[in-house]
């Protein structure tokens, strides 16, 4: 039975995966920013973990860590949570960029940081969701590409570092997929959000139980995965 951390399990992509793991009896450390957060995910997921911390504020990170049990073996660490906002670079105040870097970015290598030796161990795997705005910038999309961007480096660096440790990296790049998130960027865009025009959050999850479920001999890299409409 594998042991998989999770960050963004309460909704969309995150939600999707949680659900599929949870219902094939694997176990579950659910990443949450408060603890009335982890309540209602422990709600959810029957018999899975908890892990609390402020993806906002990585800093602290470390410090939140000490004071909880870490699980002793991890098979996946799946960096599922994001943040966007959308803007013009003549109007994003330093604020909004390192809200968007911190947790899209900077936290995920705090993470990653943290469970590596776990990771080593089990010859495990780390997946970043990505974006399709990781691989090309839009108007309004500045700092959330920046930190998209930068994430796909992180991946790649990773890759090549921890390969010899037996750990595989997969970037996984989803086109716009229905979620809350999606319905915040609509809002942002002063458009209607219709979900049934982007991907089902559930067919993101397929692609990256296929990617952590390769046998050992083989890694997927850098999956894109685009809207069929």
């Amino acid at each position: 039975m594998a042991t998989h951390v999770i960050t963004g399990a309460g909704s969309g992509i995150g939600a999707a995966v949680a659900r599929r793991l949870h219902a094939r009896g694997d176990d579950l450390v659910l990443h949450a920013r408060d603890a009335g957060r982890a309540k209602e995910l422990a709600a959810s997921y029957p018999g899975a973990s908890t892990l609390v911390g402020d993806l906002a504020a990585p800093d602290r990170l470390s410090w939140a860590f000490s004071h909880q049990s870490l699980p002793d073996r991890v098979d996946t660490l799946l960096h599922i949570a994001g943040v966007v906002d959308l803007g013009p670079v003549g109007d994003l105040t330093p604020k909004t960029w390192h809200h968007q870097l911190n947790v899209n970015l900077v936290a995920p290598a705090e993470l990653t940081r943290h469970f590596l030796p776990q990771l080593r161990v089990s010859g495990g795997h780390v997946l970043f969701v990505n974006s399709g705005a990781g691989l090309r910038a839009s108007a309004d999309w500045s700092a959330y590409a920046a930190s998209k961007h930068g994430l796909k480096a992180l991946a790649d660096a990773l890759r090549h570092e921890e390969h010899p440790n037996g750990v595989r990296v997969t970037s996984v790049y989803p086109g716009r997929t229905a979620s809350p998130m999606q319905a915040k960027v609509h809002q942002q865009e002063g458009k209607e959000y219709d979900p049934a025009q982007w991907i089902d959050p559930e067919s993101v999850a397929t692609t990256i139980l296929m990617a952590i479920d390769l046998p050992a001999d083989a890694e997927v890299n850098d999956l894109s995965v685009r809207p069929g409409r």
